[in-house]
C-alpha cells in the first residue's frame, strides 16, 4: 500500500513538473516570438504622428529612415528638389536604420505620398533591403490621397513580401488618426476589441444639386482642382451620412473615373481621400 502510495505520490510530481515546464516553455516561446517593427520617414512630422500611434498600440519597436541630405521643410522646397531628383534618376543617399530588420517579421512601412507614391527616401530603403517573406503593411499621409497606388509600388519593389494596403488620412485630417487607426487595427486582427460594423455604400445615382452642394463645399478649398462629380453612392454610417462620388478628373478624361469620399466632421462635409 506504502509503495503504491509513493508511485502515485512520484507520479503526481512528474506530471506536475511538467506542467511547469510546459508553462514555462510557453513563456520562452511568447518572449522569443518577433515584435513588429513601425519603421518610417516623415518630412514635417505628419506622418510621425501616425507611427507614433501604431507603435503605442501594437506595442511595437519603431525607427525611422533618415536622409543624409535632409528635405527642406518647405513644401514647394520639398517638391522642387522632389520633381529635379526624379528628372536626373537621383537615388536619395539615406543613413543606416538603427534596429535589425531580420528581427521582425511584420514590418509597417509608413511615409508621406510623393506623386502618387512613397516619398524617395522610403523608396530608397525598399530598394536597398530585400524583405522577402516578411509581412509589410503601409500607411501613409497624404494631401488628397495615394495609399492603394503607394501599396501597388511597395508590391512591384517587395514582390516576394506579403503586402497588406494599411491605413492613410489626409494631412489636413491629422486629429482624426487615433480613432481611425484603432479601428483599422482592430478590423484587421492586429488588436483586440469591439467595434460596429460599416454599412456598404448604396446604388450610385446621378448627382443631385444639393449633393453637388456638398461636394462643393467639401473640396473648394483645396489647392488643386479634383474634378467634377457626376455620381454618387451615400451611406448612413453611424447617424453620420457619408458619399462616395465619381468624378471625372481635371484632364476631362470620363473613361478614367477618380473616387472622392466625403464625410460629415463637426458639422461640415469634409473630403477624406482620392483615389486614383
Amino acid at each position: 500500500m506504502k509503495l503504491k502510495l509513493l508511485t502515485i505520490f512520484g507520479l503526481s510530481l512528474t506530471l506536475l513538473w511538467g506542467c511547469a515546464a510546459k508553462k514555462e516553455k510557453s513563456k520562452l516561446m511568447e518572449n522569443e516570438t518577433k515584435k513588429a517593427l513601425v519603421l518610417y520617414y516623415s518630412q514635417g512630422g505628419t506622418t510621425k504622428v501616425v507611427a507614433e500611434e501604431l507603435e503605442k498600440r501594437l506595442g511595437a519597436d519603431i525607427d525611422s529612415v533618415v536622409p543624409v541630405e535632409p528635405y527642406d521643410p518647405d513644401y514647394d522646397s520639398t517638391i522642387q528638389r522632389w520633381q529635379q531628383e526624379l528628372k536626373d534618376s537621383i537615388k536619395v543617399a539615406i543613413k543606416p536604420i538603427n534596429v535589425n530588420i531580420n528581427d521582425y517579421d511584420t514590418i509597417f512601412i509608413g511615409s508621406p505620398i510623393w506623386g502618387g507614391v512613397f516619398s524617395s527616401p522610403m523608396q530608397s530603403f525598399l530598394i536597398d533591403n530585400d524583405l522577402e517573406g516578411k509581412t509589410l503593411v503601409t500607411f501613409a499621409t497624404f494631401g488628397s490621397g495615394g495609399i492603394e497606388s503607394a501599396t501597388k509600388n511597395l508590391k512591384e519593389l517587395q514582390p516576394n513580401a506579403n503586402i497588406i494596403e494599411g491605413y492613410g488620412i489626409r494631412s489636413a485630417r491629422i486629429s482624426k488618426a487615433p480613432k481611425e487607426i484603432e479601428r483599422f487595427l482592430i478590423e484587421n486582427g492586429f488588436i483586440k476589441g469591439e467595434i460596429t460594423s460599416q454599412p456598404n455604400f448604396g446604388n450610385s445615382h446621378p448627382v443631385t444639386r444639393d449633393e453637388m452642394e456638398v461636394f462643393n463645399a467639401a473640396t473648394k478649398d483645396y489647392f488643386m482642382p479634383l474634378g467634377t462629380a457626376i455620381n454618387v453612392a451615400t451611406r448612413d454610417n453611424s447617424g453620420v451620412k457619408e458619399y462616395k462620388f465619381g468624378v471625372i478628373p481635371p484632364n476631362g478624361d470620363e473613361t478614367n473615373l477618380s473616387t472622392i469620399y466625403i464625410t460629415y466632421e463637426d458639422g461640415s462635409p469634409v473630403f477624406t481621400k482620392v483615389v486614383r
